[in-house]
């Protein structure tokens, strides 16, 4: 079963997406992770990314698009992929489309969690303190959030109208976002 979660910043993706991992046997692609591992790697892509993100700007389609197409390839992972935080734009949406398509998979569901500002500011807060994260300084988080509202409209527009898209509230808590999402299932 391919999944793909989507919302902003602090909506709540990856704790959505570890559950999914640990209830379906499934592989979580996180592009944040993903992105983390590579400046953490200290590679080339790692430090045009620490640069962007530094900056409050999303990461290039080019560069995302890269590190995600080997992973849906790996035939270990086929129909086991949980997408937290991608794609985040239209060209993303189409490229995932096509590297599904081309891999012989598609997307069972999609769920985007919708989150306002204000609760993800609360949020953010609460992970920087618990998490010691250094991408979650507020104005870059902030920055991000309008980035990502203005990125994402085409990609919610693209996905609204698939049958398999389920709008969730995301500011109701972990375990009732988790029954919303287990009821989508039926596993």
């Amino acid at each position: 079963m391919n999944i793909i979660l989507f919302g902003p910043p602090g909506a709540g993706k990856g704790t959505q997406a570890k559950y999914l991992v640990s209830k379906l046997n499934a592989f979580q692609i996180s592009t944040g992770d993903i992105l983390r591992q590579e400046i953490k790697r200290n590679t080339e892509i790692g430090k045009i990314i620490t640069n962007d993100m530094n900056v409050g700007k999303f990461i290039s389609d080019e560069i995302v698009n890269k590190l995600i197409k080997d992973i849906i390839f790996d035939p270990s992972k086929k129909n086991k992929l949980i997408f937290d935080g991608y794609p985040r734009s239209l060209s993303q949406a189409k490229n995932l489309d096509l590297l599904l398509n081309t891999s012989n998979q598609k997307i069972d569901l999609i769920f985007f969690l919708n989150v306002n500002k204000d609760t993800i500011i609360e949020r953010i807060e609460k992970r920087k303190v618990i998490e010691k994260r250094s991408d979650d300084e507020l104005n870059t988080i902030l920055k991000r959030y309008d980035k990502y509202m203005e990125t994402t409209r085409p990609v919610l527009d693209h996905y609204s109208k698939n049958p398999k898209f389920n709008e969730i509230d995301g500011t109701l808590k972990i375990e009732e976002i988790t029954a919303k999402i287990d009821a989508f299932l039926n596993v």
